[in-house]
């Protein structure tokens, strides 16, 4: 994958920090996105570059915005000279029973899990199919596979994502890009965190009760997946040994599925 470029969306932290860094270490030039201190970014920019001798810039383009995603897109175009690698991280939670969630929250959720990505794939796939490869990656969650509550905007929009990598998967079929989804179990990451919090204020239990009663009761593993190992699945499904895998929704759950 040496010289080839990226964008990563939503990893300034996270399992979308991890894949970037993993790209990185294949010799991938990458734009990051997300939100964060300056400084922490242009940190995280500089010691990739130094590192691995690649190219890192960043876009601030809000996942909400489509007009600035198909911005973010163009310039990823215009800097790289094209777009071979689209990772679709960037998401969003709330916790809330259905008929008390909140309507913003829902518009919000859907714009920055599902819609983004639909966005980001329309203005990069034309660059895939002129440069004759490509490879999609939508970080979708064991979510789009399995239902839990007081999440439906999260779990509507997960399932939705599974149904667009399948749909571009076909549409691609015949040419040398691929895509696929990944979907994590819980994954301590910032997102997970905030999710704890959000579980005790609902379920009325201190954090290590939430994490071991109500995360990781469906877990059979009992422990989170690594960021780490998310981000080598995404580096395969990237490379070419994966060419002949597309439309696939791979499980990383610690056995949720299995049940």
């Amino acid at each position: 994958m040496k010289g080839k470029s990226a964008i990563v969306t939503g990893s300034t932290s996270g399992i979308g920090l991890g894949i970037a860094r993993a790209l990185a270490a294949q010799g991938v030039n990458v734009m990051l996105n997300g939100f964060g201190d300056a400084d922490e970014i242009r940190a995280i920019r500089t010691k990739l570059e130094a590192d691995h001798g690649i190219r890192v810039v960043y876009s601030g383009a809000d996942m909400t915005r489509p007009a600035e995603i198909h911005a973010m897109v163009q310039q990823a175009i215009a800097l790289f000279g094209g777009v071979d690698i689209l990772v679709n991280n960037a998401g969003i939670q709330h916790v809330a029973p259905v008929d008390e969630f909140p309507l913003d929250k829902w518009d919000q959720i859907i714009a920055i899990n599902l819609s983004s990505a639909f966005h980001t794939i329309n203005a990069a796939l034309p660059s895939m199919k002129a440069r004759g490869w490509g490879r999609i990656v939508n970080i979708a969650s064991i979510h789009g596979l399995v239902a839990s509550p007081f999440k439906s905007a999260y779990i509507a929009a997960k399932h939705g994502i599974v149904g667009l990598t399948k749909t571009v998967a076909l549409e691609t079929a015949t040419l040398p890009i691929t895509c696929n989804a990944i979907c994590p179990g819980y994954v301590l990451t910032p997102l997970v965190e905030k999710q704890i919090d959000d579980q005790a204020k609902v379920h009325g239990l201190p954090r290590d009760e939430v994490v071991s009663r109500v995360m990781l009761e469906r877990q059979p593993s009992r422990q989170f997946v690594k960021i780490e190992d998310v981000a080598q699945l995404a580096v395969y499904l990237c490379s070419d040994a994966a060419s002949g895998m597309t439309g696939a929704s791979l499980p990383i759950d610690g056995a949720w599925t299995a049940q």
